[in-house]
Order: C-alpha cells, then sequence, then structure tokens
C-alpha cells in the first residue's frame, strides 16, 4: 500500500476540508496562472504597439523629408518601400496581439485591459452612395415591458463595403412613328458608338485599353477573368476592340505630339521591349520624349509623347525630332549625335547631359549600406572608394542647391546657379582633373570621370540657361511603367502592336502627368469623341478636359 494513502485521516470530515483546501490551491494557481498569461499578453500587445508606433513615425519622417528635400540618393524610393512593408507587417502583428490580450484579459478579474491608441479615422467620401439597413428596434421596452415606446433618434453605424463588378446590357429602344399624311416612317437616329458597328459602351472600352495599357494585363487574361464573371469574351473581340480605340483617339495623340515637340526643353530616353519574331524575340525599343516645364515655373502643361522601333539605330530619334529645336536632355547615346550638328536643318539642338546618369558609377563603387548588407548575409564586400566618395558627395551638393530653386522662374534659378552652384562645378571640375591624372586607364573611377570630363560642356550648360534640369528623371519616370510591365506581358506580338502600344502609353502617361484618372478620361472621351467637332477636340486632351457630368452641373 502507499504510505501517502496511510497518511490521510481516516475523518471523512476532515478529509472533506482537505479536499476543499487542495481544490482552492489548485484554483488560485489556475488564477494566478490565468493572470500572468493576461499580463504578459497586454505586455506583449503594448510592445508590439510601440513597435508599430515607431516604424509609423519612422516612415512619416522619411515621407516628410522626401517631400522637404526631394531624393537625397537613389536608395531613397527602396527605403521607403522597406519601411512601408515592415510598418505593415508590424501593423498587422499589433492587432493580432490586441485581440489576443483581449481574449486573454476576459478570463481575469483584475488584469486591466489594454486598448491601442488609433487615430480618428476619416469619414468615408462624400460622393460614395448610401444604403440605410434599417435595424427593427424592439417592441417593447428592455427594462419593464412596456408598450408605450416613442422614437427618440438614431445613431448610425457605417461600414464601408466593395460590391463585385457589375455587368449589364444597355438597350436603346427607338420607337418608330409612321405619318397618317404621308405614309413616311420617322425614327430617331441609332445612337453613336466609337467603333463602327460597336457593341461595347465607353466604360467597358475604356477598362480593357487602360487594363491592357494602363496596368499591363494582356488581353488573354482579361478574357479569363471576363469568363469567370459570367460575360465570355472572345480574344480577337477584344483586340479589334483596341485596334478600334487606337483609330479613334489617334487624332489626340496627334495633338499631344504637336503639343510636345512645341517646347523649349524636352527629356529623352528609351527602352527595350520584347517583340515576337519568327522562331525567336527580337529586342525593340521604345522612346519617350517628356515637356515637363513645371521645374522652371512655365506654364504649358506636362506630356509625354512615345514611339516605337524594331531597333535602337540613330535614325529613329532623328525621324521622331525631325521638326523640333530647342534643348535635349538625354543620355549620351551616340545616336543622338547627328542631332547636335551645328547646320542642322531647320534649327540647331543643343545638348543638355544628366548629373544622374553621371553620378551613378560613383555611387555604386561608394554604396556603403549595400556593402553592410553584403557583409550581414556573410558576402564578401566590395571596395569603398574614398575618391567614389567625394565625388558622390560633391555631385550631391549640387542637387541640394536644384531643390531649393525648383519651380521658380528660369531666371531665377540661373541667378542661384551662377551664385552657388557654378564655384561648386569649378572646384569639382579641378578635383576630377587631378584625380584622373593619377588614375590608370582602366580604373572604373577614371572610366566614371572620363563619362564627365570629355562632355564637361553639356554638363555644365546648366549654369547658363534655367530651363535645363540637372537631370534626366522625368523622362525615366515616363518609362518606368514599361519596364515594370514587361515581366507580365512578355512581349509585343509585332510590330504593329508595338506603335499601337506606342500611342496608347502617350494618352495614358500624359493624363497621369496632368493628375488626371486615365481611365475615366479614356471613358469619358470615347462616349464623345465620336460625334465631336473637329475645331474643338483640343477641350478633350488631358490638361483641358471637364467631365461630361460636371459641365452638366455648370449649367444647370
Amino acid at each position: 500500500m502507499d504510505s501517502r494513502l496511510g497518511a490521510l485521516p481516516d475523518d471523512i470530515e476532515t478529509l472533506k476540508s482537505a479536499l476543499v483546501a487542495e481544490r482552492g490551491e489548485r484554483l488560485a494557481e489556475a488564477t494566478r496562472a490565468t493572470h500572468a498569461e493576461a499580463e504578459l499578453a497586454v505586455a506583449r500587445a503594448k510592445a508590439s504597439d510601440d513597435q508599430a508606433l515607431i516604424a509609423h513615425q519612422q516612415l512619416r519622417i522619411e515621407k516628410l523629408t522626401r517631400q522637404l528635400y526631394g531624393p537625397h540618393s537613389e536608395r531613397t524610393s527602396r527605403i521607403l518601400d522597406q519601411i512601408e512593408l515592415q510598418f505593415e507587417e508590424l501593423e498587422s502583428s499589433a492587432t493580432e496581439d490586441e485581440i489576443a490580450a483581449e481574449m486573454a484579459v476576459a478570463k481575469t478579474t483584475t488584469v486591466a485591459a489594454f486598448t491601442r491608441k488609433r487615430p480618428a479615422r476619416k469619414p468615408f467620401p462624400e460622393h460614395l452612395p448610401r444604403e440605410r439597413v434599417i435595424v427593427p428596434g424592439p417592441s417593447a421596452c428592455l427594462c419593464c415591458g412596456g408598450g408605450r415606446l416613442r422614437k427618440l433618434g438614431e445613431d448610425v453605424t457605417e461600414t464601408l463595403e466593395s460590391i463585385p463588378r457589375q455587368w449589364k446590357v444597355i438597350q436603346h429602344v427607338r420607337e418608330k412613328f409612321t405619318c397618317r399624311d404621308c405614309e413616311k416612317i420617322s425614327q430617331a437616329p441609332a445612337p453613336f458608338h466609337v467603333i463602327a458597328r460597336g457593341w461595347a459602351g465607353p466604360n467597358l472600352l475604356a477598362m480593357i485599353v487602360f487594363e491592357k495599357f494602363g496596368q499591363h494585363q494582356p488581353l488573354n487574361r482579361q478574357a479569363e477573368r471576363y469568363a469567370k464573371e459570367g460575360v465570355p469574351i472572345s480574344l480577337s473581340t477584344l483586340a479589334d476592340q483596341v485596334g478600334g480605340c487606337t483609330v479613334a483617339l489617334m487624332p489626340l495623340f496627334k495633338r499631344i505630339e504637336a503639343h510636345v515637340l512645341s517646347a523649349e526643353r524636352l527629356h529623352g530616353d528609351d527602352t527595350t521591349v520584347p517583340v515576337l519574331a519568327k522562331g525567336k524575340t527580337d529586342t525593340g525599343r521604345i522612346w519617350v520624349y517628356v515637356r515637363d516645364d513645371k521645374p522652371f515655373g512655365g506654364p504649358a502643361p506636362p506630356a509625354a509623347a512615345f514611339y516605337y522601333s524594331r531597333d535602337r539605330a540613330g535614325e529613329h530619334p532623328r525621324a521622331h525630332l525631325a521638326t523640333y529645336t530647342g534643348i535635349f536632355q538625354a543620355d549620351a547615346y551616340s545616336g543622338y549625335g547627328k542631332l547636335y550638328e551645328p547646320g542642322r536643318s531647320p534649327g540647331p539642338i543643343f545638348e543638355a547631359a544628366c548629373w544622374v546618369h553621371a553620378r551613378r558609377p560613383f555611387f555604386v563603387m561608394a554604396d556603403l549600406a549595400e556593402n553592410a548588407r553584403r557583409k550581414a548575409q556573410g558576402k564578401m564586400p566590395a571596395a569603398i572608394s574614398p575618391l567614389a566618395l567625394e565625388a558622390v558627395r560633391r555631385i550631391d551638393a549640387l542637387f541640394d542647391i536644384e531643390r531649393t530653386i525648383n519651380g521658380q522662374s528660369a531666371e531665377r534659378r540661373k541667378a542661384v546657379r551662377q551664385k552657388l552652384s557654378a564655384p561648386l562645378v569649378a572646384d569639382l571640375e579641378a578635383w576630377m582633373r587631378e584625380q584622373r591624372a593619377k588614375l590608370s586607364r582602366g580604373n572604373d573611377i577614371a572610366k566614371a570621370m572620363d563619362y564627365m570630363l570629355k562632355r564637361w560642356t553639356v554638363f555644365t550648360r546648366f549654369l547658363d540657361d534655367g530651363r535645363i534640369c540637372l537631370s534626366n528623371n522625368a523622362a525615366e519616370r515616363g518609362v518606368r511603367g514599361i519596364a515594370l510591365g514587361r515581366k507580365s506581358w512578355l512581349f509585343c506580338g509585332s510590330d504593329r502592336g508595338g506603335q499601337r502600344a506606342a500611342v496608347m502609353y502617350s494618352l495614358i502617361v500624359t493624363a497621369k502627368m496632368n493628375d488626371v484618372d486615365p481611365q475615366a478620361w479614356l471613358a469619358d472621351v470615347l462616349a464623345r469623341i465620336a460625334e465631336y467637332p473637329v475645331q474643338q477636340l483640343d477641350e478633350l486632351l488631358p490638361w483641358n478636359w471637364r467631365p461630361l457630368n460636371a459641365q452638366v452641373r455648370q449649367a444647370a
């Protein structure tokens, strides 16, 4: 027999008392454990909330700094993306821990609950439609059961909801009338369609076109998605609509093109596009020319014109800019060379170099953050060049000055540059020539310096002309969407497809540059352009566009 059983008393009442006491101790121990778990959950929720708050403040600081002073380096956008991703994860974790803490606290009566301090939520936009769902009130008093109730007021709880896309068929019914006098039949004319014998409404057409060229969703994927929504549309039918829309919108492209090529200064760039060929994929080119007068306070609206070519021969930019005269900012591509010839007809084009292109090789050899990252990953860090660091520091000083005069008049920008930037540029040239003499021909730093020193005249042209920017970022932003979309649409189906894409890119990017929703603009234009007077087509350009419903409200 177990010795512990022999030690127990024989009296039943004593045994009951001992059992009650033991149960009490176990209950108290369980309560203490629950209390500890609740306190731990609350502490964990507070810590998660603090981490999310810190990440939020860091994100706000970075965004405000970028807004005030512009990008400090090429890593700024990447850093912002990383902070936003980190904040997203921490915020989600903080919410999970808060809910866990509430569940743990509910099991106790002594641990105070933790509630996160959230900023006041902004009210939902007024333009959103409201649907009232009346929750029936009580038919009797919840306190005494009396039936003599009178409405005192109401509380409204708003919930934001998303309704799946709805499809509908609009039937235009045209009644026929016959004349009792002459027996002739009278009927209203059929409604206009942007495409002959068209069946798709303007909103559907705008969605198809914007999804393909603005969101980089190929037509085959759109067809699959529409079929899953119960609206089967063949790929060939969608392609017909894209071709028809391109033809209908061509007059607007021509007007945008003329507006871009009448600029005093242009930004130019190009990017690769894979093009389907027999048994292989060729590499085509999309060229962009951007007009953006905002940096020097110009009143003209910004716009971009895109072109397509099968190769990168210099004859293409010469054809694009055949009628252009003025300042051209681009990289040092040799195909632009003949554009800058003094005797060019119809007039000269003055080259302006991009300091971002010149800075980039120095920055690669002076990227301390990248080296720290490689070291943390156990990789061999690259050698940091003191000369590259110094070059980056000197070039960044010029960009710091530019940020203070961005958006001011050309005369004011020139005056500030002559006073502040010119001495820095002169010192930079003297320093680079001194250091270049000490380096071998094959040295990477020497190559980066030669790139600038051989083109020093075009690099310093900004000092004498306030219209010139220090960088060609305006053009690089124009082709960024194409670079991001290449992985989605894989390739252009043909040269005609590349030309069609260039037209649509011109329209969509120009709308974005003027803070206009491209899809809404396309839908409104496609609804009106078929019967719009040719002499008034400029009213439909993105910078002149006013939605039809806004005009109706003003007239009313």
